[in-house]
């Protein structure tokens, strides 16, 4: 019975092993918390801060040679430069260039890196000044899909809402209630290289289903 049932487990395949990740969690307090829900009500009509079944995960580079600065830039929690709103920009997860992945914001709360996308994306950034920076350094390269094909498994998402920020505009998923930022996007991660990106993420193989 129990080789039979090895058997069984091999040919269905066994979920996508959780990948080594470091917590370095930034202030995330009531005070931003609140600010959160207020951003959310304003942009997406929902009056929450809880990020509640993720539909997207996308993909962004920091534009930094570090983690350090990125993690301080998030823990400030004052108004980005961009926009000039609060509460401060972050992301739930950062890859750095020797493949270490860091965990800043828990997978409930929302966190604001995607204009028109944060009320159901997952973030994730990658420190580097390019696309291509990242996508050459295997070690980086290999965290972030292992990381990405736990992340979808986990929560039913799709390879093609996998995204880079720059393909934001394109997604199902995109909704913004403030009319001057509808059009609002970036230009990390465009729609080129995330094909790229999504055929590795396939040759990982897909999310086995009891």
């Amino acid at each position: 019975m129990l080789v039979l049932a090895l058997l069984v487990a091999a040919s269905i395949g066994a979920a996508p092993p959780r990948p080594h990740i470091v917590e370095r969690p930034i202030p995330f307090g009531p005070a931003r918390r609140a600010e959160t829900a207020r951003y959310a009500e304003r942009h997406y009509g929902l009056d929450t801060y809880r990020l509640e079944h993720p539909h997207v995960i996308v993909e962004h580079y920091t534009a930094t040679t570090t983690f350090a600065p990125v993690w301080s830039t998030f823990a400030a929690d004052t108004p980005d430069p961009e926009l000039g709103e609060l509460p401060g920009t972050c992301a739930h997860f950062v890859i750095d260039r020797d493949g270490t992945i860091y965990q800043l914001v828990p997978l409930y709360l929302i966190c604001r890196h995607t204009v028109g996308l944060n009320w159901t994306a997952i973030g994730i950034e990658h420190v580097g000044f390019s696309d291509a920076q990242v996508m050459d350094n295997p070690r980086q390269m290999s965290a972030s899909l292992r990381l990405v094909r736990w992340l979808r498994c986990r929560f039913d998402i799709e390879i093609k809402n996998v995204i880079g920020h720059n393909e934001s505009l394109s997604s199902p998923y995109h909704r913004e209630d403030v009319v001057s930022l509808r059009t609002q996007t970036h230009s990390d991660f465009n729609r080129a290289d995330m094909q790229v990106y999504r055929q590795r993420l396939a040759a990982l193989g897909g999310c086995p289903h009891p």
